[in-house]
């Protein structure tokens, strides 16, 4: 059920300016220290953004996917660090218990989710296994009394300091997708084991990490839906996850927008600001016409969510279109910059190298496409 208007305008002002007073400011020392500080996890486990997707009955403010989207946008205003210390839990880390969990597996593990008591993260991903998702090699092997689960996940983020992983693991003999599982691991089951984080190109202060299961006993009742559902279930949160993606996209590249305008219309050149060059106002002009087409998607997506409609294929779309558009917006801000873009005093140069995930994760571009292609066929256009 959506906020009223009064109180999801209080929400986003909040949020803007927590992200325009606190947490911009942070930007240079969450690089350097490749951490975010403890004092703001806590701050925004007080402002319920762990929380967001999570129903109110288990204490989040159960947002719709329009409200959450609208949310992102101004979260992408920063770092996507930040963003990434709560997104597990709001996303990937969450929704297959909101999705599929029974009504015990939601009563146990939601409200602790929602106040970020509970850190989650998703491990579907393994070392040879990425994209084609449905091939996972992790199994959960059925003793009679539990399920013995043995594999390792690769590049698992949250996965430092996780609490809880929702795990994709194979139950049976039959082929690809439809042999797969889905399972809550607790990280303190015996069995468990975390690898060192992955030294990355950008998005520093949020760790990616391999996860270790070494015949971990995982009882029945820890299991997400039935055996065989593990795919589907995935493919759900995907959805979903990709939708609060591409709103990021579009907050980075308004925040790009915005300082490339304030950067030109400061730096002069041949006697006058560079923003009155007609070359740079054809970058800011391309920019902003496809930020404003990514906003456009994004949220005619989320409200079409909302109502129920199947929006698989646009979803994709969105994260297609909204990915490769930040890439592009964050490469023309680092030529508006010029040599100033290549410098770190900056940041362009470092939310250029953030960006550079979004067209992986979630989702390759090249998996977007090829699910906007099924989906287009098989809608006949």
């Amino acid at each position: 059920m959506a906020l009223d208007a009064e109180t999801f305008d209080a929400l986003i002002d909040t949020v803007r300016r927590y992200v325009a007073d606190r947490l911009r400011p942070l930007e240079a020392e969450v690089e350097a220290n490749d951490a975010i500080p403890d004092d703001v996890v806590a701050e925004m486990k007080e402002m319920g953004l762990f929380g967001l997707s999570i129903a109110e009955e288990y204490g989040g403010l159960g947002l719709t996917m329009l409200e959450e989207a609208k949310v992102a946008i101004e979260l992408g205003r920063t770092t996507p660090a930040f963003r990434s210390s709560f997104g597990t839990n709001v996303g990937i880390g969450s929704q297959g218990v909101v999705m599929a969990g029974s009504p015990e597996q939601k009563a146990k593990w939601l409200p602790k989710i929602a106040s970020g008591e509970i850190i989650t993260s998703f491990a579907l991903t393994e070392p040879d296994v990425g994209s084609d998702s449905g091939a996972v090699k992790t199994k959960a092997v059925w003793d009679g009394q539990a399920y013995r689960l043995s594999g390792t996940k690769r590049f698992i983020t949250n996965a430092d300091k996780a609490d809880l992983f929702t795990v994709m693991a194979r139950t049976g003999d039959d082929p690809g997708a439809r042999g797969v599982s889905s399972f809550l691991v607790p990280r303190d089951l015996a069995g468990v084991s975390i690898g060192e984080p992955e030294k990355k190109m950008g998005q520093k202060g949020a760790k990616v990490a391999d996860v270790i299961f070494d015949d971990v006993i995982v009882p029945v009742e820890n299991r997400l839906g039935a055996e065989g559902e593990g795919f589907k279930i995935a493919m759900r949160v995907l959805d979903r996850g990709r939708l609060h993606i591409s709103a990021v996209c579009v907050g980075v590249a308004e925040r790009l927008i915005a300082d490339c305008v304030a950067y030109a219309t400061e730096r002069k050149q041949f006697g006058k600001p560079i923003a009155e060059h007609q070359l740079i106002q054809g970058m800011i002009a391309d920019s902003k016409t496809e930020s404003l087409v990514a906003r456009a998607m994004v949220l005619e997506t989320a409200a079409a969510k909302d109502a129920g409609k199947d929006v698989v294929m646009e979803s994709a779309a969105a994260k297609y279109f909204a990915s490769e558009m930040v890439g592009r917006v964050a490469d023309r801000a680092v030529q508006i910059y010029g040599g100033a873009g290549y410098i770190a005093d900056y940041g362009i140069e470092r939310l250029y190298r953030d960006v550079r995930l979004f067209r992986i994760y979630e989702g390759t571009s090249q998996i977007q496409q090829i699910i906007i292609a099924r989906e287009t066929i098989k809608r006949g256009g």
